[in-house]
């Protein structure tokens, strides 16, 4: 397959932008300061398949002004190549919009790096909403897909911390933490019945922004589905 070029991903976004996810990313996210195609993840993560693992492009692409660019730029990178110092700057520049879900979860190619467990454990006790917010993403990826490093003893701690932390945290951070949750019910029958326990008290959590009327997200029934 040839490598593709990044005037040739800029040609993509280009030809398949949609004027519906751009009108919606100019209401709520153009405060930013990145500019939109409007195209959902669903494409993108079937382009970026097409694309393959590219570190250099995924690179250029995480530089450029288009949030759309940006997304694939997570998407392309080389999981056996990102560092911690990598990670920290990037978690700085999320901003807005599915980057930040795009880059700690929702299959994420950070979840797959070496530093994946080294930052989980930093992130969820960090004092930036943002980086605990992805803390809790990588814990999700991590429990879910029993990823070898993280241990029992660490995810029941997590699972006090929810508990304990929950009520202070903003609506972001209680989605991640709501996620986080059956992200270890799925590991065994032990973490589930204890993640349901907390989820009993915490759920059904409300994320609704002014004018939004999405219904609360329901962990216990994430939880106890087979």
């Amino acid at each position: 397959m040839s490598v593709v070029t990044e005037h040739q991903v800029m040609e993509w976004l280009e030809k398949n932008q949609n004027q519906r996810g751009i009108s919606h990313w100019q209401a709520v996210s153009n405060q930013h300061g990145l500019t939109s195609y409007g195209i959902g993840l669903t494409a993108l993560r079937k382009f970026a398949r097409h694309i393959g693992k590219n570190r250099s492009l995924a690179q250029r692409l995480w530089a450029s002004p288009s949030y759309d660019a940006r997304v694939l730029g997570l998407l392309i990178d080389d999981p056996g190549h990102i560092t911690v110092e990598q990670a920290e700057e990037q978690v700085e520049q999320l901003g807005a919009g599915m980057l930040s879900h795009v880059f700690c979860s929702c299959d994420a190619t950070l979840a797959k790096a070496p530093c994946a467990f080294e930052l989980a454990k930093k992130w969820c006790d960090s004092q930036d909403a943002m980086r605990r917010r992805c803390g809790y993403g990588l814990v999700y990826e991590l429990a879910r897909k029993k990823s070898s490093g993280i241990d029992e003893r660490f995810l029941y701690t997590i699972i006090d911390k929810i508990s304990v932390q929950f009520v202070g945290q903003n609506k972001q951070t209680r989605l991640a933490m709501g996620n986080a949750l059956i992200g270890i019910g799925r590991r065994n029958e032990s973490l589930r019945q204890a993640a349901l326990a907390v989820a009993q008290e915490i759920s059904p959590i409300d994320f609704n922004e002014p004018g939004q009327s999405c219904a609360p997200f329901d962990v216990v029934k994430h939880l106890n589905k087979t």
